[in-house]
């Protein structure tokens, strides 16, 4: 299985003269290296892009059966995931003619997993990445030869992308890990959310500035564990925006109910239908209770509003989940006007 890692902000590196060379150095003393299409032989390029289209084609059909057969045994194991994920965008994808981006080649060399793998491709500037470069950053990743391929592909729904994870397994490419993503939400794209982003902050709104650009971020990144100079600079005009008390990267955040308070662990916007929604997920001892737990999620609902009154100007409900010591969440959705 790809295992993947969100690449959030801290992650990134100010990739500038020696510090390049330190990082690229240490990321070959793990042995770890990427080359981009023009780096790599015709016969490896050609191969992913064919092997990335061939997938296509079944995705398109929903030939679930199919890919499953072309997939690493570990995936073809646990193929549930897949299968629901090509289902839900099949009838968008079904006519759509996608055509590939140029792909990367990622070798991770050793015998045991990586902790933590970073690939660092093309070339970098005095002032980071470039227009053709990328940064991979992947979690426990297997020795081996991964191709990633992105296509795009325009729909009566407007541009998707799908982007295939090809592991190399003798002379085949087999597929070990699949993203499927509209570039739009709500109806808009990556610049509309970045531009309502701008408007937020210069009004004073720092909150949903920062949301709007978590979400700018979200459309304009085809796989959550790469970054772009794109995404770099959305990254960087979060920055400036980033709310001290918010929960962020590991960082809880206490929100005052009455009586009660609340740590808070997450904070994101979340497309549901044709709206975009605000989700808070809350630290809670016990939700076995589900008429107390809905009567906390009200709580903290109408504590954020209080407390940020702003987010009602940016959102069109709010869905508040407690989340229990073992994982398990309870959670209630409410439009914003029903939250007084």
């Amino acid at each position: 299985m790809f295992r993947r890692s969100m690449f959030r902000r801290s992650d990134r590196l100010p990739l500038c003269g020696a510090l390049i060379f330190l990082v690229l150095s240490v990321s070959s003393a793990f042995a770890e290296s990427c080359q981009t299409a023009k780096e790599m032989d015709d016969a490896t390029r050609t191969g992913l892009t064919a092997s990335a289209l061939r997938d296509f084609g079944l995705i398109a059909k929903g030939d679930v059966a199919s890919l499953r057969q072309s997939a690493i045994p570990s995936l073809a194991a646990d193929f549930s995931g897949i299968e629901a994920r090509v289902k839900e965008n099949q009838p968008a994808l079904a006519a759509s003619n996608a055509s590939a981006r140029p792909p990367f080649l990622l070798v991770a060399e050793g015998s045991a997993a990586i902790p933590r793998a970073e690939f660092f491709c093309g070339v970098f500037g005095s002032k980071g990445q470039t227009r053709d470069s990328a940064v991979f950053t992947l979690n426990n990743l297997s020795p081996g030869k991964y191709g990633v391929v992105i296509l795009d592909a325009p729909t009566s729904k407007g541009p998707f992308t799908a982007s295939l994870i090809l592991q190399q397994q003798g002379s085949d490419w087999k597929l070990g890990g699949l993203y499927i993503k509209s570039g739009q939400s709500g109806g808009h794209d990556s610049d509309w959310y970045a531009a309502r982003a701008r408007e937020f902050a210069a009004k004073g709104q720092k909150h949903n500035a920062w949301l709007y650009n978590l979400q700018a971020i979200s459309l304009v990144s085809p796989l959550p564990f790469m970054s772009t100079a794109v995404t770099d600079k959305l990254y960087d005009d979060s920055q400036k925006s980033e709310p001290a008390d918010f929960p962020a990267e590991g960082k809880t955040a206490d929100l005052a109910a009455g009586t009660a308070t609340y740590k808070l662990t997450a904070l994101f916007p979340e497309v549901v239908g044709n709206d975009l929604d605000l989700i808070v997920r809350y630290q809670a001892s016990d939700i076995s209770n589900s008429n107390q737990t809905y009567q906390n999620n009200i709580a903290v609902m109408k504590a954020l509003l209080t407390k940020y009154p702003e987010l009602r100007d940016a959102f069109a409900s709010m869905v508040a989940r407690a989340v229990d010591p073992s994982g398990r969440d309870y959670g209630t959705m409410l439009a914003m006007k029903d939250i007084k």
